[in-house]
């Protein structure tokens, strides 16, 4: 038996991580998608990793309670790697929200009844949640603490209260950040930890996606007027949360690390800033 990883979500930055922590342990890969699942798995095998593809759909709690399942045959869960969810020119409102916001609450929740002791976990957030006005303290509360199957219903998440598919992202990532910190107290009573990384332009097929949506003249410009002057790449993410899932970040938990090329800094204090119209 050996210690397993937990990864769902079988895109670029999640691989480049579960590259940077899999040597020694079970890696079992979730995608909705279970050929992406199956296609990752066949890279990573074909470089020495012990790595198993699995079909699951983290939007539904039965999908995710099935992945964990099968994870628990290998091992004891000592990872979790969440790198899924749908951009803002992928999906819909509801499939943003039911995906990225319920979705990664879920997963949070039911991964950090099980995990080890001594266990770590990185979820992917995202620079929007950062570029959304400040919430009420009550409602990051909410965001933060409501009983995940009545997230959904929170009058804030209410179709006539998000504007687009962006704001529903937006609201999506910054539940995201809240619900880390409220989890990280749980997860710290089993003697683990959990963290939110929010990447900026990062170059993967999803990004390739939003630079060729309806928005793809503002990301570009973006990355262009960022103090980077660039988008990143999924390996400086990896980065971080390679520093995130080792004994080196052992006083770190419940916390989000913005990784964004200054795109954010930019946007409030630089060549970014909204033009306030009159």
């Amino acid at each position: 038996m050996k210690d397993v990883i937990l990864w769902t979500g079988a895109g670029q930055i999640g691989m480049a991580i579960a590259r940077r922590v899999g040597f020694g342990r079970k890696i079992l890969v979730g995608d909705k998608n279970i050929e992406n699942a199956k296609q990752i798995a066949r890279i990573m095998t074909e470089a020495g990793f012990d790595i198993e593809p699995a079909e699951c759909d983290i939007s539904c709690r039965t999908s995710i309670l099935s992945l964990i399942s099968k994870a628990q045959q290998y091992g004891q869960i000592s990872m979790l790697i969440n790198s899924a969810g749908v951009s803002p020119s992928q999906a819909p409102i509801e499939v943003i929200l039911k995906v990225d916001l319920y979705g990664t609450a879920v997963l949070l929740e039911e991964v950090g009844k099980v995990i080890k002791s001594g266990g770590r976990g990185v979820t992917i957030s995202s620079q929007s949640g950062h570029r959304m006005p400040a919430l009420s303290p009550e409602t990051d509360e909410q965001l933060a603490c409501t009983p995940t199957e009545e997230l959904l219903k929170l009058e804030v998440l209410q179709p006539q209260n998000i504007k687009d598919t962006l704001h529903a992202y937006q609201m999506a990532k910054r539940c995201n950040v809240k619900r880390v910190m409220a989890e990280a107290v749980k997860w710290g009573k089993r003697g683990a930890r959990i963290n939110s990384i929010s990447p900026g332009i990062i170059v993967t097929p999803l990004a390739i996606d939003e630079f060729n949506g309806i928005r793809g003249e503002f990301y570009k410009n973006m990355f262009a007027k960022c103090p980077a002057g660039r988008p990143g790449t999924a390996d400086e993410v990896a980065n971080v949360a390679e520093l995130l899932l080792t004994e080196k970040a052992d006083f770190i938990t419940g916390s989000d690390f913005l990784i964004d090329g200054g795109a954010t800094a930019s946007y409030f204090y630089g060549e970014l800033k909204p033009q306030k119209t009159e």
